[in-house]
């Protein structure tokens, strides 16, 4: 197959990024999964505007790399390895349907009971 037929393919598969929104389209407690990468988490925090570093914003591949003018969500995230903090802009999210837990050691800290892919805020985060 011409490599010209396979990036095209590629480029077909790969998801159309949602319309950029600057309503934060998320709420804290909400369990989310990104867009392309297989994780997911819980919404712990949110910046109105992109808020990290510039050297952070340029680590990401320019072709992926999302608008900053949109919220960016802090998460309690996991994937089938780990768990770590991930800071996510709002058009890589995407509401978790799985009603699933997330497994993430701090959690429990902040959030009481997973409801309809949400979970209660029983403390607040502390920056």
């Amino acid at each position: 197959m011409p490599t010209s037929a396979i990036m095209k393919r590629n480029i077909i598969t790969m998801p159309q990024p949602p319309k950029i929104s600057k309503k934060a389209l998320f709420s804290i407690g909400q369990v989310v999964r990104h867009r392309l990468f297989s994780f997911r988490g819980v919404i712990f925090d949110v910046d109105p505007e992109f808020s990290n570093s510039e050297e952070w914003w340029e680590s990401i591949p320019a072709e992926i790399r999302p608008e900053k003018g949109q919220p960016f969500y802090h998460l309690f995230a996991e994937n089938d390895d780990s768990s770590y903090e991930a800071y996510v802009s709002q058009q890589n999210l995407l509401p978790d349907t799985s009603d699933e837990p997330i497994n993430h050691p701090e959690v429990p800290e902040l959030f009481g009971d997973l409801e309809d892919g949400q979970y209660r805020l029983t403390s607040f985060p502390k920056h």
